[in-house]
This record gives C-alpha cells, structure tokens and sequence, in this order.
C-alpha cells in the first residue's frame, strides 16, 4: 500500500500562554513539529505534507527541504485543515495517514500499526484510539452493541453516558484516500463553525466500517496543550532515553538529573554524574565521566575523558583529556590526547596539541599551542587588535608560559621557549629563548642559562 501523510500544524495553542506557534515550542531540544515530521517520514517512507497558518513561514527552516508545506489561511477546524492538503495529495496514493503536530512521543511502529490495519480491512478508515483514565478533552469513541465503531463524538457535544468512556480518539487517521477526497468538502458545519474530521468516522462506519487500533502505550498518545503537557512529555522522553542507554552500557548515576538529547551518541562504559546535560549532536566515547553539573554541547569528546563541573560547546577532545572544575570550552576549541585543562580556563577557537598543561585562571583565544607545552596561571592570549580583528598566537612544542603572561598578538613563542611570570609579550620569541618584563625583552637563549 502507497501511503502519503499530512501532518496538521497550524493549530496556534492558545492554552500554551505563548506567541510562539504550539508546534514550535521544544521538547528534548526539538521542536514539537520536527518529532511529528520525523515519524511520519519513517512510518511512510516519505516526506509528509504539513499544514501551517500563514504566520508559520519559518516552519521551512525546521524540517528537512524535501517536506512539503501547505498553507490553512483561516482556522476553520481540523477537516477544513486537511481539506487543504488535497491538491498536492489527490490520486497520488493508496491510503492517507493524518497526524497532528502536538503529539511528539507517537512512534513510527505505532503509526506503521494504524497504516496496516487500514490495510487489511475493506472499510475506508482505520483510527487510533487510548484507554485511559482521565480524557484530556479527547474525544470518545462510541462502539455499537456488537463492539463495532460507530462514530467519534467530540467531548463538548458528548451526552453524560459518553463521556463516561474511556476508550478516547487521538486524531491519528488513515483513510483510503480515493474515499477520503470525495467525502471531505462535504463535510457538515459544527456547532462551533467548524469541519471537524471527526464526523468522518460515523461515515465511514456506515460505508464500509472504521476499525480503531488501541495504542499499545498510552504514553505516546499524550497531547500537548499546556506547558505542564510539555514538562510531562519533557519527563517521559528523559526516562525513555536514559534507560535506552543504561541497558546499552552506559551508567547513569541519577537519572532524575541526568539529560540526553535524542542524537547525542555515547560510548559503552561511561559514567554520568548528576546535573548532565548532553544536547545537540555531541559524541562521548566509552570509558569516560562526565559530571556532576557539567554542560556537553554539539562537542565530540574521545575516550577516557574527565569532563567535570565544566561547559563545553561545538569543541573537540581527543582521548584522555581532563577539563575542570569550572572549565568552558568555546566553539573551535581542540584538545589534543593527554592535554589537561584545570579549573576557571577558557579555550576558544584554539588547538592544544598532545600533552599541553593549562593548569588554572587562563584564557587562550585563536592560538595554536604545540605538544608538551606548560600554561601557567592566569596566561592570556591578547587576541583582539585596535583593529578590530582578532589575530592569533603560535606557540611551539615543548614551551614554557610563566604565571600571568600577556601574550599580545599576532605572536609566536618558539619551541622550547620561556617566557617570566608577568610578562607582557609583544614581539616574536625564538626557539628556546627566555623572554621577562614589561614589554617582555629577551634576556638571553635558554640553552645559556646556568
């Protein structure tokens, strides 16, 4: 069965409080839409059809450039919005699989259920329904005496014995589509001036049947309406991704406090402490510890690293490195194997190669710092020119940066050279040399000093 699906955005979630469009608002570091987009996409094997209101342009630039995007100028209810999507849809497919924006723990294998169901029944419609104790305004789904669907009716027009149950409508539909096209425009106007698809269900049990799924979680039927639906959600998706990775190897020493973006990677045996937040796209390999309170962001970190109470952001660390306590490392910043980086250091848009030590209180900016070489404390690389511009610091293998040195740049120290405690570098110092004062002047070679 070919099967196209449309995903209904343009709903503006008024109960969020919120001037940004419901389906914008972040769940895991994602957008509410890019986790509806991305089931849908792997339920069907296509790109879905989205439909947004006239203020959702930037929803392009949320979801990959294959997606297609149409337009529901008025909110005139959830048929009017699918009504939308006929022309790039109409003859293109065998059945039509509708889901809305707002329900980001639907699962693809959950939507592939609903699909087949529709597949292997002669009737126009298959539904997902949840049982579940309290009905967050779903609407109920009423069955005949002999169990068949009947009709959804939406819980503000449900008389007292309807909503008394509990088998509840999700809003995820698939139609046979060449059914659905034709019925839709001629759908009845409801009492609150809307087109509801809901009233296609008591259509398509009398021509044919619906038959309803029932959600195997109702976890991943939740809604998202409210700021306190999207906490819960936020929770839910936590404990799922933790426990994935515990069972794959990783320990979590809290998983309370414990917070991994969905494509953070990491690697086997490594420890978690409380307070850690991996985001983005970054990478921990095996063996290393992370934590407490630390911040990992679109970073690639090797094996065996330390990473603790620090914060790393779009940085690179090869295997056996040590950051902090009270470490940030800013976007371009490269550690080499073995390098040490104490606590209250900044590294920014800088390589330390193999081996370097910058033991506290430092900040190296736009530098290159060759292996083996020592940073003492409080050293800064003085990176930003009259200018305007930023220039860089070369520093070669085997140095030795003194306690407070002002490296004013563009500079290169040599390899193997020294520089005193308190100089102010402003000129070149070369290979093995020793450089003291303010402005630092060269005292005599290394290899000289007794």
């Amino acid at each position: 069965m070919h099967c196209e699906s449309v995903i209904l955005a343009a709903g503006q979630g008024t109960r969020m409080r919120s001037s940004l469009p419901k389906a914008f608002h972040r769940l895991a570091g994602r957008e509410l839409l890019s986790w509806a987009e991305a089931a849908a996409r792997a339920a069907t094997g296509r790109p879905p059809v989205v439909v947004v209101g006239p203020e959702m342009e930037s929803a392009r630039q949320l979801l990959p450039g294959d997606v297609r995007f149409v337009i529901q100028a008025e909110r005139r209810g959830t048929g009017h919005a699918l009504l939308q999507a006929a022309q790039a849809l109409q003859g293109t497919s065998d059945a039509v699989l509708v889901t809305t924006s707002d329900m980001p723990l639907l699962s693809p294998e959950t939507l592939k259920r609903v699909m087949a169901a529709q597949a292997s029944h002669d009737g126009p419609l298959a539904l997902l329904s949840v049982t579940a104790a309290d009905p967050r305004g779903f609407g109920r789904v009423v069955r005949d005496e002999a169990g068949r669907v009947r009709a959804v009716v939406e819980e503000t027009e449900a008389q007292p014995d309807e909503l008394a149950i509990r088998e509840l409508n999700t809003s995820v539909y698939c139609f046979r589509s060449d059914w659905l096209w034709e019925r839709l425009p001629s759908l009845p106007l409801s009492g609150r001036g809307e087109y509801l698809l809901t009233d296609l269900v008591a259509a398509a049990a009398s021509e044919g049947g619906a038959v309803a799924v029932p959600a195997a979680d109702d976890e991943e039927t939740l809604g998202i309406n409210t700021r306190a639906h999207l906490s819960e959600a936020e929770a839910i998706l936590r404990r799922r991704i933790n426990r994935a990775w515990m069972l794959a190897g990783v320990t979590i020493a809290d998983p309370a406090t414990t917070y991994i973006a969905p494509d953070v990677q990491l690697g086997a045996d490594t420890l978690l402490l409380p307070n850690t937040h991996l985001e983005g796209r970054s990478s921990i390999g095996s063996g290393c510890v992370v934590g407490p309170n630390s911040i990992v962001r679109n970073s690639a970190v090797g094996d065996r690293c330390r990473i603790e109470a620090s914060v790393l952001e779009g940085c690179e660390l090869a295997e056996d490195v040590h950051v902090g306590p009270f470490a940030h490392l800013r976007p371009g910043a490269r550690l080499g194997r073995g390098v040490h980086m104490g606590n209250f250091g900044e590294v920014k848009n800088s390589t330390l190669e193999a081996g370097v030590k910058m033991g506290h209180f430092s900040y190296v900016g736009d530098a290159t710092v060759g292996a083996e070489t020592n940073i003492g404390a409080g050293t800064i690389t003085c990176n930003f020119g009259r200018d305007g511009k930023k220039n860089r610091t070369e520093i070669g293998e085997g140095a030795f940066i003194g306690s407070d040195s002002l490296l004013v740049a563009p500079v290169r120290i040599g390899r193997g050279a020294t520089t005193g405690a308190g100089s102010v570098v402003t000129r070149d110092v070369p290979d093995g040399a020793l450089a003291v004062g303010m402005p630092a002047r060269l005292v005599r070679p290394k290899e000289d000093r007794a």
